[in-house]
């Protein structure tokens, strides 16, 4: 069984959190809530929250919490905020603030493994 999560408009840009969603890649939820606790990056916080929100979800569909591995983790850009800033003589130079949407889709290994074993069962009835 799989859970989604999506969390909007997080306020950092997408290059940044991308990094930290790089680690976490396919380890079990316990392992990256460790990780990501000790990881020193702001963006760390933000994809810590995204995935406990993702694990309690997940419990509120009667899924163990040992089980859970990510499955796909993936820092989509978001809005951006255009700002300015004033230099001397006049002049100003624009930036942009830019923002990102975080998708954690969990899974847990029980159907996946019932999957291959049918295809599995199937490939041997139909070769014997």
């Amino acid at each position: 069984m799989e859970t989604r999560v999506r969390i909007k408009f997080v306020k950092t840009a997408p290059r940044k959190i991308r990094l930290v969603c790089d680690m976490i890649r396919g380890k079990k939820v316990s392992e990256a809530i460790s990780q990501l606790s000790f990881l020193n990056k702001q963006a760390a916080k933000d994809v810590l929250s995204a995935l406990k929100s993702a694990a309690a979800s997940a419990k509120q569909k009667d899924i163990k919490e040992d089980l859970l591995i990510i499955k796909e983790i993936f820092c989509d850009s978001g809005p951006a905020l255009k700002r300015t800033l004033l230099h001397s003589r006049g002049r100003s130079t624009q930036f942009k603030k830019r923002m990102s949407h975080i998708t954690i889709i969990l899974s847990d290994n029980r159907k996946s493994e019932i999957k291959s074993n049918n295809k599995i069962q199937k490939n041997k009835t139909t070769n014997a």
